[in-house]
């Protein structure tokens, strides 16, 4: 995401209140970027960034191309200072060296502008540090915040930034920008219907065990509809052996529940919205077996399993059960 356009398809709200800061001279001295992880926050810093320092800005559009422009983007400008966690927290010497950092003259420019990130992993004496950094704001100086936990900062902190919220991806558009990225079609469908959240999608997708989680669905959908005798076979063998850990198994749960709602999709002639697009012949094979009203039920059963997950119920005994509740 480079362009204000871009940035504008996938965070509207965020992007025009930038824009019409940029249009009314009126920068704030500090923002809090708050949002999920992947929902475009470190995007957001640099194309503010750019607009900051770029000399060759066309309105509220950075040319993207001149020396500061690309220096921002291979993170070497001089006038800008990015923070991020040593270890597992942002320690009060970060904070310091940042502080000493600002008492020089910017070497580009009068403007100094820094970015921390994961914000809210400060510690309580770098906290402290950034608070009096921030109760001194220079015109000269523009600060931004992200952080995927505001509430887990400083009450003081926040109110002395412009909190901008940075609101989930819908499906579709993390279905499109998964395929441009070179994910296939049915892929890009199923990581969309299971999480919000880029990032996320794409570890998935890289993620050899997530790879598997797919095939082991179809293959519990072919047992049961054509060796329902060995449905508890399966979940032994081969089904509890991958899901060992309870989140993995609620992502398989969630993955069959994907299933279930593509036969109602497929009674309802909702065809664009079906997700296991690739097997078609299952499909029509299952919708002889499951009817919609008997699809709605097994979504129940589906979801009467996760509870029990979640309340620490033995993983194999719920899915022996849930196997027995499918078949009938």
């Amino acid at each position: 995401m480079q362009t204000w356009g871009e940035m504008k398809e996938v965070q509207p709200l965020v992007s025009q209140m930038l824009m019409n800061s940029f249009n009314k001279g009126r920068i704030s001295h500090a923002y809090l970027f708050h949002g999920n992880k992947g929902t475009g926050k470190r995007e957001m810093s640099v194309l503010f960034a750019k607009n900051i320092f770029c000399k060759h800005r066309k309105g509220v559009h950075p040319c993207l191309e001149c020396r500061d422009c690309i220096r921002i983007d291979s993170g070497n400008h001089p006038d800008l200072h990015w923070v991020e966690p040593d270890g597992q927290s942002i320690k009060k010497e970060q904070i310091l060296n940042l502080q000493k950092e600002f008492t020089y003259t910017g070497l580009e420019s009068n403007r100094k502008v820094y970015i921390i990130v994961d914000a809210d992993k400060m510690t309580v004496n770098a906290s402290n540090r950034l608070l009096k950094f921030l109760e001194e704001p220079s015109q000269q100086t523009t600060a931004m915040l992200l952080t995927e936990n505001s509430q887990a900062m400083l009450d003081t902190i926040r109110s002395r930034c412009q909190l901008l919220s940075f609101q989930p991806l819908n499906q579709l558009r993390i279905a499109e920008k998964l395929v441009d990225q070179g994910v296939s079609q049915s892929n890009a469908k199923l990581l969309s219907e299971l999480t919000n959240n880029l990032s996320v999608a794409q570890e998935l997708n890289d993620d050899e065990w997530f790879a598997n989680v797919r095939k082991l669905v179809i293959q519990l959908i072919e047992v049961l509809l054509n060796k329902p005798n060995e449905g508890l076979l399966f979940i032994n063998h081969q089904w509890m052996s991958h899901f060992k850990e309870r989140q993995q198994l609620q992502m398989g749960l969630d993955v069959l529940m994907l299933w279930f709602h593509d036969l109602i999709h497929y009674d309802l002639d909702r065809e664009d919205a079906i997700v296991f697009v690739q097997e078609k012949e299952k499909r029509n094979q299952a919708a002889l077996r499951w009817s919609r009203q008997s699809a709605v039920q097994s979504l129940s059963f589906i979801l009467e399993a996760k509870r029990k997950i979640n309340q620490n119920v033995h993983p194999t005994l719920v899915m022996e059960q849930l196997t027995l509740q499918l078949q009938r």
